[in-house]
């Protein structure tokens, strides 16, 4: 199971600092536009990319409006990892961008 959180509250944290984003879009879409901390791990790739996640650690997922995000989550969470949903995903950031990779 994984817990949600609204893009408000994700703002705060943000600005806060010290969050790990994982932006689960396709390299294309994250070229076009992404939170500066966060680090392309495309949904259909998670499985093979597992040994570079800490289950110690707490990741926020991140997607464009929070249906990869949500598949992503499920399927973190049911390998044992920390993960908190981005609802509303990058469609929902009123935050700065950063493009390209």
């Amino acid at each position: 199971m994984y817990q949600s959180i609204t893009m408000p509250e994700f703002e705060q944290l943000v600005k806060q600092g010290g969050v790990s984003i994982l932006d689960v879009r396709e390299p294309n879409e994250f070229s076009g536009g992404h939170i500066k901390e966060a680090v392309l791990m495309p949904l259909n790739s998670i499985p093979e990319q597992l040994d570079q996640l800490n289950k110690e650690e707490t990741y926020y997922v991140i997607c464009h409006s929070g249906m990869r995000s949500a598949s992503a989550s499920a399927f973190l969470a049911g390998e044992d990892y920390n993960v908190i949903n981005v609802m509303g995903g990058m469609s929902a950031w009123k935050g700065e961008t950063l493009s390209g990779m």
